[in-house]
C-alpha cells in the first residue's frame, strides 16, 4: 500500500493490497477497498462501503456520505460498489435508506465523470457512462450501458433501460426503455441508439427489429397494449425486442411518449 502521511486511515477501515491513498483524503471506519484502488489527494470515503478492485477515485470525489433524504436519521445503511469504477472530481455517491432496501448499488466498469451525483439506493448497472453534471435523484435505476450525457437530470424512481441515450440536459420525469434515445426537457424520445448497438455487437436484424419496436411504440398511434401485443413475433426471435417488453411490464412510472 501507498499511504500519503497527510491520508487519514480509520482503524475500523479495510484495505486491499496495492491500494493507494493520496494527500489529505479520509478513509472512514465501515470501509473495504478492494485491491489496486487508486485514491488521489482530498477524497472522502465513508461507510459501511464496500469498495471494489481497480476502482480510481480523483480529487474531491464524495463516496459513501450520508443521504440528503430528510427522513434519513443516521440508520447503518450502506454503498457497494464493483470493479474497475472510475469517479471524477467532485463526484458524489450517497448511501442508502431504509425507505428501500437500504443501500446503493454500482456495479463496473462505469465512468462518473466531473461533477456527476447517484443519490441514496440508486442501482446502476454496468459499462455505464454520466457525462459531466449529470445527476440521479433516490431509488433510480440505470441499466448496462446507458450513457447520460451532460447535465441530465433523472427523477426519483425512474428507470433508465439498458443502452438508452440520455441527450444532453433531458429531464427524465419517466421510465426510459431499452435502446431509446431522449431529447429535451422535459425528455421525449427521439431514435434508436443504433449507433451504440452496432458498437456492442449487435446483429443488423436484431437493430431493425429494435427499430420497429421504436416504431411500434412512438410513431403508429398505438395503445401502449397494442404496441407491445405488435411486438410479439420479433420478442420469439430477438432477445433485444424482448427486453424492451420485460422494461414494459415492469415499469411503474410509465414511459416517455
Amino acid at each position: 500500500m501507498l499511504i500519503h502521511p497527510t491520508a487519514v486511515i480509520e482503524p475500523g477501515a479495510q484495505l486491499g493490497e496495492n491500494v493507494k491513498v493520496g494527500p489529505y483524503s479520509y478513509i472512514g471506519n465501515d470501509v473495504v477497498i478492494g485491491d489496486n484502488t487508486i485514491i488521489e489527494s482530498h477524497v472522502v470515503v465513508k461507510g459501511p462501503s464496500t469498495i471494489g478492485k481497480g476502482n480510481h477515485f480523483y480529487q474531491f470525489a464524495s463516496i459513501g456520505e450520508a443521504c440528503q433524504d430528510k427522513k434519513y436519521k443516521d440508520e447503518p445503511t450502506q454503498l457497494i460498489m464493483g470493479d474497475n469504477n472510475i469517479v471524477r472530481e467532485c463526484a458524489t455517491i450517497h448511501r442508502g435508506t431504509i425507505q428501500d432496501q437500504g443501500v446503493t448499488k454500482i456495479g463496473s466498469n462505469n465512468l462518473f465523470m466531473a461533477y456527476t451525483h447517484i443519490a441514496h439506493d440508486a442501482v446502476i448497472g454496468n459499462n455505464v457512462i454520466f457525462s459531466n453534471g449529470a445527476s440521479v435523484a433516490g431509488h433510480v435505476h440505470v441499466g448496462d450501458w446507458a450513457i447520460l450525457a451532460g447535465n441530465t437530470g433523472v427523477h426519483q424512481f425512474c428507470k433508465i433501460g439498458a443502452h438508452a441515450f440520455i441527450g444532453m440536459y433531458s429531464g427524465v420525469s419517466k421510465d426510459v426503455p431499452p435502446f431509446v434515445t431522449t431529447t429535451g426537457m422535459p425528455a421525449k424520445p427521439a431514435a434508436v441508439n443504433t449507433e451504440g448497438m452496432k458498437r456492442r455487437g449487435f446483429e443488423s436484424d436484431e437493430i431493425m427489429a429494435v427499430r420497429r419496436a421504436y416504431k411500434a411504440l412512438y410513431r403508429k398511434g398505438l395503445t401502449l397494449d397494442e404496441a407491445v401485443a405488435s411486438l410479439a413475433d420479433d420478442a420469439k426471435q430477438f432477445a433485444a425486442v424482448q427486453s424492451m417488453i420485460d422494461f414494459l411490464d415492469t415499469s411503474e412510472r410509465g414511459i416517455i411518449r
